[in-house]
């Protein structure tokens, strides 16, 4: 279980708070016995963190790459289909793999457990583009 490439993002124009892959963001997963390509151009925002000023300064930009992964499974059409306990356990399991402080992991595993219900299966991984097409066949 580890990220085999690194995160490279841009903020979209005119956006501050929505981020676009550059290139391909590949994890392999102990958990789901699998590769996870992210594909450049998937748009996220990262983890959504409350900006609460105690709450952000503790977990506010500490699990970009987890994030990324977290909303990639969150998608309706991600390779793999997960349910909504897999997605927020592969968050927990790749930011374990980071060695990311248990105070760290654990409060934004619950945080994505409580707060993601909402967003699960709402949106494409990358709406009306060629790849989706592809990964519906």
């Amino acid at each position: 279980m580890s990220f085999l490439t690194d995160l490279k993002i841009e903020l979209l124009e005119g956006r501050d708070d929505l981020w676009r892959l550059l290139a391909p963001l590949v994890y392999k997963s102990k958990l789901l016995d699998t590769f996870i390509l992210i594909p450049t151009g998937f748009e996220t925002d990262l983890a959504s963190v409350p900006r609460v000023p105690i709450v952000y300064w503790f977990w506010g930009g500490r699990v970009h790459r987890e994030a990324v992964l977290h909303d990639y499974l969150f998608r309706i059409n991600s390779v793999p289909v997960v349910s909504f306990k897999e997605a927020n356990q592969a968050f927990l399991e790749a930011a374990k793999s980071r060695h990311k402080h248990w105070l760290i992991r654990y409060p934004m595993y619950w945080g994505v457990c409580i707060g993601g219900k909402s967003s699960y299966h709402k949106k494409k991984v990358l709406p009306g583009s060629k790849f989706e097409k592809f990964i519906a066949t």
